[in-house]
């Protein structure tokens, strides 16, 4: 799977920051069909399976942002879904805050 790793700061004020992100996610997600909506829901359930933690979903202009924040629970699956997430052009990044999964916008 296509890994990136971004240097990112954190916020200033971070509950600005969060309530920022949930306004932006909310106008984001209206450019989003149900389909693909249903996707992110589908993989999100499927990375709670993954990983030991949080998994936080966010729609972006261009893409959709599941994030995981915590260790990985089952290394197994964990590999079975980032070989079908590759086939589907998902890409990984990796930050100091945690495993970002990137689902493009369908055009």
């Amino acid at each position: 799977m296509q890994t990136v790793e971004l240097e990112s700061r954190k916020a200033k004020n971070s509950w600005w920051a969060v309530v920022d992100a949930r306004q932006r996610s909310y106008v984001a997600s209206t450019h989003y069909s149900d389909s693909e909506k249903l996707e992110a829901e589908r993989v999100k359930m499927m990375l709670e399976m993954a990983y030991y933690g949080k998994i936080y979903l966010n729609y972006r202009q261009k893409f959709i942002v599941l994030k995981a924040v915590g260790s990985v629970q089952n290394p197994e699956l964990l590999a079975e879904l980032e070989a079908d997430y590759e086939e589907r052009g998902y890409t990984k990044v990796v930050t100091e805050q945690g495993v970002i999964y990137r689902i493009p916008k369908r055009k």
